[in-house]
């Protein structure tokens, strides 16, 4: 595995664990695929994948955020967006990149690097925060 999730990204909600987890199952699954040159039909299902659980997984925040008035959501909200808009221009990038190590680079920067800051800092707050209303 050429990423995977760690202990010190843990916010201590289970539900909220258990998604960050399989996101980067998932993500790690992206990059092999893309390393090993599997086909683009194969890093395109693994895309699209992506695409579908992280709207999933941000609105399972988002709803929590809501629930409890979660005074940081609007800083919070606007990560997801930053995020979406970046994948949304990976996955485009995909579809014409001529060198598939390239976007190997960059879905280290922009997904990785995002992911392991965002729940480090930011989801960690936030479960500090809903652990208060539980």
């Amino acid at each position: 595995m050429a990423i995977e999730w760690t202990q010190d990204l843990a916010t201590g909600l289970d539900w909220q664990d258990r998604q960050h987890k399989e996101l980067f199952v998932r993500i790690d699954g992206l990059m092999e695929a893309m390393k090993a040159g599997k086909g683009k039909e194969e890093v395109d299902k693994v895309l699209n994948f992506l695409s579908d659980y992280v709207v999933f997984h941000f609105g399972d925040e988002e709803r929590a955020m809501g629930k409890f008035n979660y005074p940081e959501s609007s800083v919070h909200k606007s990560e997801h967006v930053k995020f979406n808009t970046n994948f949304s221009d990976l996955k485009k990038q995909f579809g014409t990149a001529a060198s598939p190590s390239i976007l190997v680079i960059q879905v280290q920067r922009l997904i990785v690097d995002w992911l392991k800051n965002h729940i480090g800092k930011t989801d960690k707050k936030l479960g500090a925060f809903l652990k208060t209303k539980q």
